[in-house]
């Protein structure tokens, strides 16, 4: 008597080399899609690839190109920054020193605008002390490791208390920046929702040449939280 054990039928089918009738339904979808197109599986394959792209650009990360000098010498015009659109999205909130890409519908005009954080909810803003620098909760911050070249901290005095759940922002290049403080007088005193914040700049993508991860400065390290505060 043969006594070997023979393979079973459930041994054949759960062999891990044979796709399961779930699979096959998959392959079988995926081969009638692509004889449906022209072009095949080449136009399947980038259809899909496109489709990708899209949702990353919607959720993920998005280019943004730099499109004045306000952000010079660090950001020039031309340069394509890549925005983190998840910096801020599980409770994380803009930090001071972010470079953060924002919607300025209805505070700064119908367009997108890259600009530094300066303040954010609760914080005492000032310019400028004695030495011509900006202060935070009344910590001057030394700005001369981005800011451009010549350009003093600010030439417009100001002196604000940012809202909670705003932003107080300005350009690195103060004399060739339209930013917070043009719009002082204006609905919302120059200062931007929290939630128009599209995201934070983290990469110069291109040129190639000018290639870099962008850092939160740390001029803004040793600023004390606001009265009232904590953190």
């Amino acid at each position: 008597m043969d006594t070997e054990a023979q393979p079973t039928e459930r041994d054949r089918s759960s062999h891990p080399d044979s796709p399961g009738p779930e699979g096959r339904s998959r392959f079988a979808l995926a081969a009638r899609i692509a004889d449906w197109l022209p072009g095949g599986r080449i136009t399947l394959t980038l259809l899909l690839c496109l489709a990708f792209l899209l949702v990353l650009n919607a959720f993920v990360v998005q280019p943004f190109q730099i499109p004045s000098g306000s952000m010079e010498q660090g950001l020039r015009i031309g340069d394509r920054v890549l925005v983190n659109k998840l910096a801020y999205r599980f409770g994380a909130q803009p930090r001071r020193g972010d470079v953060i890409v924002f919607d300025g519908t209805g505070y700064f005009g119908d367009a997108d605008y890259i600009k530094r954080v300066v303040g954010v909810g609760g914080d005492h803003v000032v310019c400028c002390d004695r030495q011509g620098r900006i202060e935070v909760n009344g910590r001057a911050v030394d700005e001369s490791a981005f800011l451009y070249p010549g350009d003093s901290a600010s030439s417009v005095p100001f002196d604000v208390v940012v809202p909670a759940g705003r932003l107080f922002v300005l350009g690195d290049h103060r004399s060739d920046s339209s930013d917070s403080r043009d719009h002082l007088g204006s609905p919302g005193g120059g200062m931007i929702p929290v939630g128009e914040v599209i995201g934070r700049a983290d990469w110069i993508l291109w040129p190639s040449d000018h290639w870099t991860h962008l850092t939160r400065p740390s001029a803004y390290v040793r600023v004390p939280a606001p009265d009232g505060a904590h953190g």
